[in-house]
């Protein structure tokens, strides 16, 4: 019996119906809407409030069993979005609703840690944004952050895996129990087994956090070896 989730992903977004599509097992399939941004002076900006309305509840039509929102930066940019965001997707599409922003965080205090490092795409503003919402929101501790220093949204999908290979030697040390690589748009999924190999420890991207959030909401126990210890494990 196949399993139904709603992914809302900005229009600009190539990345997150190729990952969930392509690396998933056929029973769990994925449904997108993609959202306009509302602008705000910034390319990493949230999508307009009408358009996530109304795309959630074209979700709720094809009889999803919850949505996320794969947009980690939307959230950063006011301390309020999580809480509105989530009560409007899950009011459209009468299931429950999560964040990509959120589902890092509870991801990090799943695997019982709370020292962790980004390493994103975005601009240096915005992942400093991401350290502090982190720190504020869940409490964690950020002890390195490292930027790729993308301008655009199209941008954050043009790096390849080195860039967060380099992006991990350049901030990584013993006291650090996790790296994060925010960024939906940038293809992480297939690479997180690779990456925790080499540095030793769980590393934890967007889309990953994103599919294990919905997953537990889903009350899906099933394991997704070779996608990262989240997924392997799905503590």
């Amino acid at each position: 019996m196949p399993r139904h989730f709603g992914v809302l992903i900005p229009s600009t977004n190539t990345t997150v119906e190729i990952e969930y599509n392509r690396l998933l097992p056929a029973e769990y399939q994925a449904h997108a809407g993609r959202l306009k941004s509302s602008g705000g002076g910034t390319p990493f900006a949230p999508s307009i409030d009408a358009e996530v309305d109304y795309q959630a509840k074209l979700l709720g039509t094809a009889k999803v069993e919850v949505v996320g929102l794969a947009q980690t930066s939307a959230s950063l940019f006011a301390d309020d979005y999580d809480e509105s965001v989530v009560r409007r997707m899950s009011e459209g599409a009468g299931v429950p609703a999560v964040t990509s922003a959120q589902a890092i965080g509870q991801a990090v205090r799943a695997l019982g840690a709370s020292r962790i490092a980004l390493v994103s795409p975005y601009s240096q503003e915005v992942i400093e944004r991401a350290g502090r919402y982190y720190e504020t929101k869940f409490g964690l501790q950020v002890l390195g952050l490292h930027s790729f220093g993308a301008t655009d949204a199209y941008m954050i999908g043009k790096p390849g895996p080195d860039n967060a290979r380099d992006g991990f030697k350049r901030v990584d040390r013993a006291e650090i129990e996790v790296l994060v690589v925010p960024g939906g748009n940038f293809p992480t999924m297939a690479y997180v087994p690779e990456w925790e190999r080499e540095f030793g420890k769980p590393v934890i991207a967007t889309n990953q956090a994103a599919l294990w959030a919905m997953f537990r909401i889903m009350k899906i126990a099933a394991k997704l070896p070779g996608l990262g210890r989240l997924l392997a494990d799905m503590p």
